[in-house]
């Protein structure tokens, strides 16, 4: 039997690193898109102000980016240690995506990277804009390949379970890259990098401007990122809609739970603005509905229903018997081959192999289970619905938010051409969130999957590695140490980095005459 506390630490380590490591990723796609934008505009005005931004802004991306690369392989890494079996039963179609990450995107940008920075007094002006250019889809392309294989996870298409050699085998490797939950979550997770860079940028020029420090780098750069994160923000919106329309065939246990819906709802289906999940009553207590709109956002229609949790636990019950159909199918396949009858059978029920190993939880061989086990087994995929529900409407305001910050931005630098004090503390403040809201949508990404690490496939517990317990706990005690040590000198490095400000020395513009060729939308803020 699999001990569950080696189970629980195995999610845990693995969530610790998964997060700490995405606290990097957001910045550097966004970071990486604005630079590219300013080192464009210094190519074609030939302005050393932008420049001096490119650089700047450069020296903050290379600091994030480095740190993001020291997480990322140690998360990569753990899928060999601490989920041995998981790597075993689909790592023919998992790890491709993750090695033509490395060896496509990966190597791409780190070396271009170096270029960025050592290349200023040796390449001319339009090939480092070139270099910089492609430094931006790297990143991109690095976050494509990730998460064509975290897409997969969700939606494990273009893949069939292999009786002969008892392995998940890639039948369709064009399916497993135009995955449209995987298509979905790179557009969404990449403009949500977008918002970070843009929010990044826009609070710490706030700062200099509060300060009165740098200003001609810092109304240029607050403008930039007024712009670009308004684009951003209307685009995480957009992609997000998309990206849950997505789950709506595949993954209907998690949008039930993000709706807090325990019943079927009579299509179209209301959203839920407000309410208290009660997992053991299995109700959501104190709702406030909007009628149609969940209908229409995760149906695209007014008559297609959306299915209850209850009505999806006795589904699984009629899968998990369906499954072990196959399972035993699959036994007898083990010693005979051969045997026509047992492979048909295996063939029919297959889709439902996954349900039936959720059941070697409770018993060793899943056919001897009795009714009480099953019932465990049913029960097991209804994880903490409030923390799924809860999780995605703290995103979501955060969204809107940051619309409404990037509209009030762009429209006070380039309508109004005055931006109050009162704005800047606003903007300054606001700089944590996006970090927050791209947290929470993983956590309903990854735990709204639960109790499958590939869904419908293999139930989590089943991917750990026969490994033991005070081994978990003690890497995760590791871990927790040095990743902390490493958060403390990314945020040292950052704020001494910012503290010292950008290096204007080199620039051949007049300081007296900045502001005259400038917008004067920040000739001084204003009360």
């Amino acid at each position: 039997m699999i001990d569950a506390t080696l189970v629980e630490l195995s999610r845990a380590q693995f969530a610790l690193t998964a997060m700490y490591h995405f606290l990097f990723v957001p910045l550097t796609l966004g970071l990486s898109f604005m630079i590219a934008i300013m080192e464009s505009v210094y190519v074609m005005t030939g302005r050393t102000i932008w420049r001096d931004m490119t650089k700047f802004w450069g020296l903050l991306f290379g600091i994030n980016f480095a740190m993001g690369v020291a997480t990322g392989i140690v998360m990569e890494f753990q899928f060999g240690t601490n989920w041995a079996y998981y790597s075993h039963y689909v790592g023919d179609i998992f790890g491709a995506p993750l090695a033509i990450e490395g060896l496509m995107a990966f190597f791409l940008e780190a070396t271009l990277v170096g270029l960025f920075f050592f290349g200023w007094d040796k390449l001319g002006k339009v090939q480092h804009l070139a270099v910089t250019w492609l430094v931006a889809l790297g990143s991109n392309l690095s976050a494509l390949w990730i998460l064509v294989a975290n897409g997969w996870m969700q939606n494990p298409v273009g893949s069939a379970f292999n009786p002969d050699t008892m392995r998940m085998e890639v039948n369709d490797f064009a399916a497993v890259i135009f995955n449209p939950v995987a298509q979905a979550k790179f557009v969404h997770t990449v403009a949500a990098g977008y918002v970070t860079g843009a929010v990044f940028v826009l609070a710490i020029s706030a700062f200099y401007l509060l300060r009165h420090r740098h200003e001609a780098l810092a109304k240029r750069s607050f403008t930039v990122a007024a712009s670009f994160g308004l684009a951003a923000a209307l685009s995480v919106v957009v992609l997000g809609d998309e990206s849950g329309y997505t789950i709506t065939d595949n993954q209907k246990m998690k949008l039930a739970m993000i709706e807090g819906m325990w019943h079927t709802e009579e299509a179209p289906a209301p959203f839920a603005l407000f309410g208290i999940p009660d997992r053991e009553a299995q109700e959501t207590h104190y709702e406030l509905k909007i009628p149609w709109v969940m209908g229409l956002i995760a149906t695209r229609s007014i008559d297609q229903e959306i299915p209850g949790i209850r009505e999806l636990i006795a589904l699984s019950e009629l899968h998990i018997r369906d499954g072990l159909l196959a399972y035993d199918a699959l036994e007898t396949l083990k010693t005979d081959s051969a045997n026509a009858e047992a492979r048909e059978a295996f063939l029919a029920n297959q889709e439902y192999l996954g349900y039936a190993l959720m059941l070697k939880k409770y018993v060793e061989d899943p056919r001897q289970a009795n009714d009480e086990q099953i019932a465990l087994a049913v029960r097991d995929a209804l994880p903490n619905v409030a923390a799924l529900f809860w999780s995605f409407r703290f995103m979501v305001v955060i969204g809107f938010y940051m619309i409404a910050l990037f509209g009030l931005a762009f429209y006070l630098v380039s309508l109004r051409r005055r931006v109050p004090r009162w704005f800047l503390r606003v903007a300054f403040y606001t700089l944590p969130l996006p970090w927050v809201a791209a947290e929470l949508g993983w956590l309903v990404a990854e735990y709204g999957r639960q109790p499958w690490v590939i869904e419908g496939v293999l139930p989590t517990f089943l991917g750990v590695s026969s490994i033991g317990v005070s081994d978990i706990l003690i890497t995760l005690v590791g871990f927790v140490v040095i990743y902390t040590t490493l958060a403390i000198i990314e945020v040292r490095l950052m704020l001494k980095t910012i503290r010292k400000g950008p290096e204007e020395a080199e620039s051949g513009d007049d300081p007296a005459r900045l502001d005259e060729r400038f917008s004067p939308a920040f000739s001084r803020p204003q009360e």
